[in-house]
């Protein structure tokens, strides 16, 4: 299970920071990260970490954004800077969870959280 925290209205130029925190029994995460979907279009993966310590950003994002994790919470935060009305979406957590006593990863979705940049 998935909790995404944090959205809200924001004028450009401004910031905002994301958390999704996964609960369960929980053996390992593989990947973690943020989609977003803004209306009429489709969603598109914003930022995730991987377990072996990478890191990969959208282009539209990058420089802007910045996503970490906290390993012993099972959390991971989406720090948004410099805002643009563009950024405006519905932002989603997923991961992919091993959970204890099972031998694949299943892939696992927040209920969104909603961003709206002002311009």
């Amino acid at each position: 299970q998935l909790q995404a925290f944090g959205g809200g209205l924001v004028q450009a130029g401004g910031s905002l920071r994301l958390s999704c925190a996964a609960s369960g029994s929980i053996f390992r995460i593989n990947v973690m990260g943020w989609y977003r979907q803004a209306p009429g279009k489709q969603r598109e993966r914003v930022a995730y970490w991987t377990s072996d310590g990478s890191t990969n950003y959208a282009d539209s994002v990058k420089g802007r954004f910045t996503i970490s994790r906290d390993n012993a919470k099972n959390t991971v935060y989406l720090q948004m800077s410099s805002l643009k009305p563009e950024d405006t979406a519905v932002y989603y957590c997923n991961a992919a969870v091993q959970r204890i006593g099972v031998s694949n990863y299943q892939s696992y979705w927040g209920q969104g959280t909603q961003v709206t940049v002002s311009s």
